[in-house]
């Protein structure tokens, strides 16, 4: 799946989430091993650390790109180079392009964050916890969306499923 293939429609209604800030979903427990695979994942993308978030709640880790990385997109990294981190809860917050966010909240797997409009980052978005390993693909896939929109890059996330696999024996 790529940035220009449809993503499937998210299954049951949307969560609940918070209307201000901070704004992340509520009210949900995430299953321990899709999120230990949703962390294993991310933090397996080139050049990205697994730090504290310098703008979300206590508990959030930052997805953190290298300093020497070259963006395509500096100017939708809002504090250092933190192009996105994850809630305690699984959930998350990305930038994809503006495309793609619509696409990704029109399929229900996504919705934007209270600011996007605001300040001018228009594919700023909360990613839903994912509840199985089929949901973690996807999301995952945007994960990824948002990391080669920001960094101008090309990765494909079955090449990172596939090195995690062959790595793990």
């Amino acid at each position: 799946m790529s940035e220009n293939i449809k993503l499937p429609r998210r299954a049951g209604s949307r969560p609940p989430t918070t209307t201000a800030m901070p704004h992340m979903q509520i009210r949900f427990t995430p299953d321990p091993e899709v999120k230990s695979e949703l962390f294993r994942r991310v933090y397996s993308l080139p050049d990205v650390s697994n730090v504290p978030t310098l703008i979300s709640v206590p508990g959030a880790r930052a997805l953190w790109l290298s300093e020497d990385l070259p963006l395509a997109h500096e100017e939708l990294i809002l504090v250092g180079r933190e192009f996105a981190h994850i809630h305690p809860d699984g959930s998350l917050h990305v930038t994809l392009s503006p495309k793609r966010a619509k696409e990704a909240i029109e399929a229900e797997w996504a919705e934007y964050h209270p600011l996007a409009h605001q300040i001018g980052v228009e594919g700023m978005v909360l990613l839903y916890t994912p509840r199985d390993m089929q949901e973690l693909d996807i999301i995952f896939q945007l994960v990824v969306d948002s990391y080669n929109f920001v960094t101008g890059r090309s990765i494909r996330p079955d090449e990172i499923v596939k090195s995690l696999q062959e790595a793990a024996g």
